[in-house]
């Protein structure tokens, strides 16, 4: 049989797993698409993204357009190569209607929630942040509207007490990888099932001000923020007018009166903050800003007398 000619569009590192599963699992890849170099790091160096550096090492052609609308040259490189199907996830660009028709097979797409729930740009964090038990990777038929072609593959998984966004992305990441092996594999086999858009909910991009701390909040609101904000853009608050990043919290069995933000008490595993409706967090990991990050323990011992002091 005649393999398939694949493009492979992504950008960010869980991209970057996928496309390596392709690779070790024997396909070949024609052509990478992937966001422009951008300035990273405190030096703001130009970087390659996690998906060109990986291509280049493969010796596999890399294209960078800005756009793909009203871009007839992009669409016309694209035409020209004559894909099979273009396998998406987390490129970053919107692909315009005459893109998407090109391939014969079309374009799939790997998106990590089980659709039609959670649409959108940051359904890894929105999942955590409203306590859901469940979710898992969709591959998709794109079509042009946000997330909303026919489902091809789904696979649900559950997510854990303490699980952050950086975890569970891992664990999705390398479930979806998986998932589109197994649907190259048997595509011809697989019937699309369209989505039932009654049923749909979005998963809106997150903004860094949301990542602020309201300890007027209830322990457990503000414990699956944290979870859900690590490790981005990372849940803070002020101490002493100092940004304090909070990475791991837990929520707290004994209640309080105080003023919501008042650090209660100190033990050597967890930091207690007063919140809403009577509850407390018990903060175990964080980070002044410019340090590294510390158990409560380490950071204790440079605050001897952080008992009744405010977070706000």
């Amino acid at each position: 049989m005649q393999p398939l000619k694949i493009i492979f569009a992504g950008t960010p590192e869980i991209s970057k797993i996928t496309l390596d599963k392709l690779l070790d699992s024997g396909f070949k890849i024609d052509l990478a698409l992937t966001q422009m170099d951008r300035p990273a790091g405190r030096g703001k160096k130009l970087t390659m993204s996690p998906v060109k550096q990986l291509a280049l090492e493969h010796h596999i052609e890399v294209f960078q357009p800005q756009s793909f609308k009203n871009n007839p040259l992009a669409i016309a490189k694209i035409r020209e190569l004559k894909p099979d199907i273009v396998v998406v996830v987390a490129y970053g660009l919107i692909l315009p209607k005459e893109f998407l028709d090109i391939p014969t097979l079309g374009c799939v797409n790997i998106h990590v929630s089980l659709l039609p729930s959670l649409r959108g740009a940051a359904p890894i964090a929105r999942t955590i942040i409203a306590g859901d038990t469940q979710t898992g990777v969709t591959i998709m038929q794109m079509d042009a509207g946000l997330d909303t072609g026919a489902i091809l593959l789904q696979q649900s998984v559950n997510i854990d007490e303490k699980e952050s966004a950086g975890s569970l992305h891992d664990k999705l990441a390398n479930l979806g990888a998986n998932m589109i092996v197994d649907y190259l594999n048997n595509y011809k086999q697989i019937k699309p099932i369209p989505q039932d858009n009654a049923l749909a909910t979005y998963a809106h991009k997150i903004d860094k001000s949301e990542a602020q701390i309201d300890f007027n909040e209830k322990a457990l609101t503000i414990q699956r923020k944290i979870r859900g904000f690590n490790p981005h853009p990372g849940s803070f608050t002020y101490l002493d007018e100092q940004r304090l990043l909070i990475w791991e919290a837990e929520v707290a069995e004994q209640t309080s009166k105080l003023p919501t933000g008042t650090i209660i008490d100190y033990w050597q595993d967890g930091i207690l903050i007063a919140c809403g409706d009577n509850s407390v967090i018990k903060v175990t990991e964080l980070q002044l800003a410019g340090r590294k990050r510390q158990s409560a323990k380490q950071f204790g011992l440079g605050y001897p007398d952080l008992i009744g002091k405010m977070c706000s």
